[in-house]
C-alpha cells in the first residue's frame, strides 16, 4: 500500500474505534495500566509531530508546545512528561482540542508525504504507523476496561462482533528435539525486539492444537483452583490473596451463574469460547493443576505453523529478554522496546483486538505477570 494511503487508513481507524464513545468516556483512567482514549489519540499524533514532522518538514510549527509534556509516554530523551498515573487527570486539552491536533498534524503529514522522502524516513513513518496500530489495540482493550468497570456495564456497541470462533477439539502435536530458527525472517515489517534471527536447540516437546476454553477453566475454578496454594507460584498466590481474585477479569457470579462483561454488554459465559483476560499467574496455575505447563516462546514459534492461533495473546513460560545480537537504536527510538526487557513475560500469537499485520509468528508481546486487561489466554504444553 502506498505510504500516504497507509497513513490515512491507519489514522482513520483510530478515530473509528472511538466513534461509539461519549465525551465523558474519553477521559477515564480506572487503573494505571489503562490510559484514557483521549490520551491515546494525542500520543500517537505527538509521535508523528515529534519524530517525523519537526526534524523533516521545513517551516513546521508545533501545534502546542505544552503537548510534548502531556502526550509523551516514556521517552526520557524527549523531555519531561505527565506520569502514567496522572493521565486520567487531563481534563484539558479537551476532546475537541485533541481532534483538532490530529487534523493539524495529519494535514502537515500530507505535505511531507507529497515530497520525495528518504528510505530512512520511510522506515520511521512505517514504525510510527505500526506504533499507532499497537495503540489501536490498546484503545479497544482500554475502552473495554473503562466500560467494564462502570456499574451500569454499558455496551460499547450492541452489535460489535470480533467474529470469534468456538474452540475446536484439541490434541497434542509432538515436535522432535533439534535445532530451530527463531526471529524475524527478513520479510515485511518487524519491531526491533524480533531481531536477530538465530538458532535454538529444543528438546522434544508437545503442544496443544487449541486454546483452553471457558468450560475447561470453570472446571479449575470448581475444583478450588483459586483456594489451593499448591498450583501457584509464591508471587501469584500472594496476588490472589491480596486482591481476592476468584475468577478471570470481567467474570461475575450472579445467582449461581457466571456472567462476563463483553463489548456488547453483560452476557452469560459461553463455555465453548477461548478463555480470555487472565494473568500469567492464572495461566501457570491452571497448567500446573492439569499436570502440564505453558510453552516457551521458542517452542511456540517453532510450532506456530501447525497451530490455529490469533484469537488470544498466549502466555509463554519465557521471560522477556533480548535475542542474541540485539542492539538498541540510537536516540529516542532506541527506547522503544529494549528498556522494558526486565521483569516481564512474553506472550505470542495476537488477539481478536490485534490489527491486521501484527498477528505474525515472530511478534513478541510482553506484560508483567499480574496484568490481564488484554485478550490473554492459555495454550498448554508438555
Amino acid at each position: 500500500m502506498e505510504l500516504k494511503q497507509a497513513f490515512d487508513t491507519v489514522r482513520q481507524r483510530s478515530v473509528s474505534i472511538c466513534a461509539p464513545l461519549q465525551t465523558e468516556d474519553y477521559v477515564v483512567q480506572p487503573v494505571v495500566d489503562v490510559s484514557p482514549p483521549k490520551w491515546h489519540l494525542g500520543h500517537t499524533t505527538w509521535f508523528f509531530e515529534t519524530f517525523v514532522l519537526q526534524p523533516n518538514l521545513n517551516g513546521y510549527q508545533v501545534f502546542n508546545a505544552d503537548y510534548n509534556f502531556v502526550f509523551n509516554s516514556y521517552y526520557e530523551s524527549v523531555g519531561a512528561r505527565v506520569i502514567r498515573t496522572d493521565r486520567g487527570n487531563l481534563s484539558r486539552p479537551g476532546v475537541a482540542d485533541v481532534y483538532r491536533y490530529r487534523e493539524y498534524v495529519d494535514k502537515e503529514m500530507g505535505k511531507l508525504l507529497a515530497q520525495d522522502i528518504s528510505k530512512e524516513l520511510h522506515a520511521l513513518i512505517t514504525l510510527g504507523l505500526n506504533h499507532e496500530e499497537q495503540h489501536q489495540e490498546l484503545l479497544v482493550t482500554d475502552i473495554k476496561y473503562i466500560l467494564g468497570h462502570n456499574p451500569l456495564f454499558p455496551a460499547y456497541q450492541e452489535d460489535y462482533n470480533f467474529k470469534e470462533q468456538p474452540v475446536a477439539s484439541s490434541h497434542f502435536i509432538a515436535f522432535p528435539a533439534g535445532i530451530y530458527e527463531i526471529g524475524y525472517t527478513g520479510e515485511g515489517f518487524c519491531f526491533d525486539n524480533e531481531l536477530n534471527r538465530h538458532k535454538v536447540y529444543l528438546e522434544e516437546f508437545s503442544i496443544s492444537s487449541a486454546l483452553v476454553t471457558n468450560a475447561e477453566y470453570l472446571e479449575f475454578m470448581k475444583a478450588g483452583g483459586y483456594t489451593d496454594f499448591r498450583h501457584w507460584h509464591a508471587e501469584g498466590w500472594d496476588w490472589v490473596k491480596t486482591n481476592k481474585i476468584n475468577a478471570p477479569l470481567y467474570w461475575h457470579e450472579v445467582d449461581g451463574d457466571w456472567m462476563n462483561y463483553t463489548l456488547k454488554g453483560f452476557r452469560a459465559i459461553d463455555p465453548s469460547m477461548p478463555l480470555a483476560h487472565i494473568s500469567y499467574y492464572e495461566a501457570a496455575a491452571f497448567a500446573a493443576w492439569k499436570g502440564l505447563r505453558l510453552p516457551t516462546e521458542n517452542e511456540w514459534e517453532a510450532a506456530a505453523p501447525q497451530l490455529a492461533w490469533g484469537e488470544r495473546w498466549e502466555w509463554t513460560e519465557s521471560a522477556y529478554l533480548p535475542y542474541p545480537g540485539f542492539v538498541k537504536a540510537p536516540g529516542a527510538i532506541g527506547e522503544y522496546n529494549g528498556k522494558f526487557m526486565v521483569s516481564q513475560m512474553v506472550l505470542r500469537g495476537g488477539s481478536v483486538a490485534t490489527p491486521p499485520g501484527h498477528s505474525r509468528i515472530t511478534y513478541r508481546n510482553f506484560f508483567h505477570p499480574p496484568l490481564r486487561w488484554q485478550y490473554t489466554g492459555i495454550r498448554l504444553a508438555k
